[in-house]
């Protein structure tokens, strides 16, 4: 049954202090009566903790007593580099960006009612706005949805038949055409990715919520500034989500460098073959990130046309008095152009109109897009050691050091 809409008074008090896109649904309530959380989202280390003891530890002590953790297979358990990369770096990396996330984006909702962007007669409208994300975010049948969408797709199909290697691994062989699971394989295949999986949906799910969000707030008219420093009529706050969203990100990183570095050392794959992967996972994740912030695009553009008509129709005005007065004789004889507050007045506006020349359709920069792609490709630095044989690798930086 879905939670009954807040109150205004509750409205009022979410809308400052308790927008977040973590801060609920099962998933989060069950976490709290572990005492795996507090009602803030405090102590990610305790579950990313019991998350790696769920998924990771039982796939060790399982491989160690069937003789597959080391030798004997093509892939034995700790030589799996996906599945370490996966287990230990970016499933506790989903788990800990939830906190940086609370922490920082329950501040926006906040920031656009400070700055006064929202017009006290469409504060109802945002209140909505706020409410609809916030139940969305408590969906039961929403996570529901997610764990369905794991096991009968994202397991049993994707995994099985997209991501696994054709070797024998110490999670099942392949026997004429079919993979034949081992137990560690059916503790992986059950409970260790639909854990993994399930957590990365739910971060796309919140990704959702937010690009909605932020529709929802776009289609209220914006007291935007168009002379604003940020160039973009105070929305500037926005492009904040870059240091927000970075663990994510680096998971996203590491997830694709685990799967990129299996497939070199055991199917002795190049790194430049997967060039196309890497460019659209970075494509992808840019665009997931900065792709809502352009529904405030048409707001922004009509404020760079409203700027430049009113402030070209007051610089013009001013422009002309300035020519009357110090170039056509308008001037009082005893008045000095040295020291004129008029001289400094026509220069400020200069530098407001340059402001509102310079205004930007979306609230980012490529600055902004850099940080993103190489918080993304972080992880994969150290597989462009693999391009190189050790004794090419020496030799090169002995060249440099000599």
């Amino acid at each position: 049954m879905p939670p009954a809409t807040p109150s205004i008074d509750e409205l009022r008090q979410l809308e400052s202090d308790d927008f977040s896109l973590v801060l609920g649904g099962p998933l989060f309530q069950l976490w709290r009566r572990a005492h795996l959380s507090d009602a803030v989202g405090n102590m990610p280390h305790r579950r990313a903790l019991a998350a790696v003891l769920l998924a990771w530890a039982p796939l060790l002590l399982i491989s160690v007593v069937e003789g597959r953790a080391w030798g004997r297979i093509e892939l034995p358990f700790l030589r799996d580099l996906e599945l370490h990369a996966r287990l230990l770096v970016a499933l506790p990396l989903l788990i800990l960006a939830e906190l940086v996330v609370h922490r920082r984006m329950r501040l926006v909702a906040r920031q656009f009612l400070e700055d006064g962007l929202v017009p006290d007669d469409s504060r109802g409208r945002f209140h909505l706005a706020v409410a609809s994300a916030l139940r969305l975010r408590n969906s039961v049948w929403a996570e529901a949805l997610l764990v369905l969408l794991v096991y009968g797709i994202g397991v049993f199909v994707v995994w099985r038949t997209r991501l696994t290697l054709d070797v024998s691994s110490w999670y099942g062989v392949v026997a004429d055409g079919q993979l034949r699971l081992t137990a560690a394989g059916w503790w992986l295949a059950c409970v260790s990715l639909p854990l993994f999986q399930f957590l990365l949906l739910r971060w796309y799910f919140r990704l959702f919520i937010w690009a909605r969000f932020l529709w929802q707030v776009s289609r209220i008219r914006l007291d935007l500034i168009p002379t604003h420093p940020d160039r973009c009529g105070g929305l500037g706050f926005l492009s904040l989500v870059r240091v927000a969203f970075a663990p994510f990100l680096f998971a996203q990183g590491v997830l694709l460098a685990g799967m990129i570095a299996d497939r070199i050392f055991f199917g002795g794959a190049s790194l430049l073959e997967f060039e196309i992967e890497i460019a659209g996972v970075v494509a992808l994740m840019v665009c997931v990130i900065l792709g809502p912030l352009c529904a405030f695009s048409a707001q922004l553009e009509a404020t760079e046309n409203r700027g430049r008509r009113e402030y070209g129709t007051l610089a013009q005005r001013y422009a002309r008095e300035f020519d009357h007065k110090w170039l056509r004789g308008g001037a009082k004889p005893d008045e000095a152009l040295i020291g004129s507050p008029d001289i400094q007045a026509l220069a400020d506006m200069g530098n407001s109109f340059a402001i509102v020349e310079d205004m930007r359709w979306a609230p980012f920069t490529l600055k902004t897009v850099l940080h993103l792609a190489v918080t993304t490709l972080l992880p994969l630095l150290p597989l462009t050691l693999t391009m190189f044989s050790a004794q090419e690798l020496l030799a090169r930086l002995l060249k440099v050091l000599m």
